[in-house]
């Protein structure tokens, strides 16, 4: 019997649909390998989600299990956020206030005492027509008594003078190549000289003041927020601490079935964390409280120099911000505590 041999191109054949074959093979498996180590990296990952979630809901329940003491530290800590934050908020009304008044510049001229209303009022037309000049008010003598008597408190003293002892004056608002320093004084110079005019008064320095304090005012503002939250990051790793200390043994049982580090601190900075947020809170709501109770007085202050102004408070982003930082603190103060007092806890 004769057996027939396969051709070269028969067996190149054949070996390349078993190849193909085993390359199937291997293609699969490595499909398969790669979804089983997807699958498990998304497990890990929910897994990990899911313990963070019940390490939060322990250490919030936790604090309620004893509110008075939270309380008292939630308390501590929004009091000292809250200083700094309300004075954050008056130095920017102020400085509100003062951007509004910066464009405004007016120069004061007191007449002499020797002019007439009439002559007084020639002289006001006068400048009025001067390029050097935007616009201008007219306050007769008793122009300017009535004004004095309706702002001044002192209606009942004022009746009770003789004589007027107030000069007529003209507000003047200078055009717009007159806005600068020098040249201001150069025309405030200019405008004393004019006959009838017995002083020029420039009103931009009380402004300048007022702005140099408020620079002055917005540095120590920033001092005492560094040291008030310098003082919150101490009250919240002090209060870790003594927690550290009253689950002394309970960290020693966890480290000795195997715990590691960082499972043995997640607790103690959702605390730290917990502490912030709500003290975040607390501060924006007496930030809020505090600015209400001022507004009525505040608002009388401002309507006395007939302005529209209105008293602004912490805006949604500025109270966002303010909770922020309270929980960096809350979180910074928990993670200094656990990594000094933590590492001195070993099982026994």
């Amino acid at each position: 019997m004769t057996v027939e041999r396969p051709s070269g191109a028969q067996s190149r054949s054949r070996r390349g649909l078993a190849g193909q074959k085993l390359a199937g093979q291997k293609n699969t498996t490595g499909h398969k390998s790669a979804t089983v180590h997807k699958v498990q990296i998304a497990d890990r990952g929910r897994s990990y989600l899911k313990h963070h979630l019940q390490v939060a809901r322990i250490s919030w329940n936790r604090l309620l299990s004893e509110p008075l003491a939270t309380l008292m530290t939630v308390m501590v800590l929004a009091i000292a956020l809250t200083l700094p934050s309300v004075l954050y908020v008056g130095l920017k009304n102020i400085q509100s206030v003062s951007y509004q008044w910066q464009g405004v510049t007016q120069i004061t001229l007191f007449l002499s005492d020797q002019l007439s209303e009439s002559e007084g009022r020639d002289l006001a037309q006068q400048l009025e027509s001067n390029d050097q000049v935007k616009q201008l008010v007219y306050l007769s003598k008793a122009d300017a008594l009535n004004e004095f008597k309706q702002y001044s408190g002192f209606s009942e003293a004022i009746d009770a003078l003789d004589d007027n002892p107030l000069p007529a004056v003209i507000l003047l608002e200078p055009s717009g190549q007159y806005l600068e320093r020098e040249q201001l004084n150069l025309l405030k110079v200019q405008l004393e000289s004019v006959e009838g005019i017995e002083e020029a008064q420039v009103d931009m320095a009380w402004l300048e003041r007022l702005l140099s304090i408020t620079d002055l005012a917005q540095r120590l503002v920033l001092i005492l927020s560094c040291l008030l939250g310098f003082a919150v990051l101490l009250v919240v790793g002090n209060t870790i601490r003594l927690e550290i200390e009253n689950r002394r043994e309970e960290i020693q049982v966890v480290k000795l079935v195997g715990g590691t580090d960082a499972f043995v601190q997640r607790p103690f900075l959702y605390t730290g964390f917990w502490y912030g947020i709500a003290a975040g809170f607390v501060a924006w709501l007496l930030v809020q409280g505090s600015l209400w109770y001022l507004s009525g007085k505040v608002n009388q202050l401002i309507n006395l120099y007939q302005s529209s102004y209105q008293l602004q408070g912490l805006s949604f982003v500025a109270g966002t911000v303010l909770v922020t930082i309270s929980i960096l603190i809350g979180v910074g103060g928990a993670w200094l505590a656990v990594i000094r007092h933590l590492k001195a806890i070993e099982p026994t």
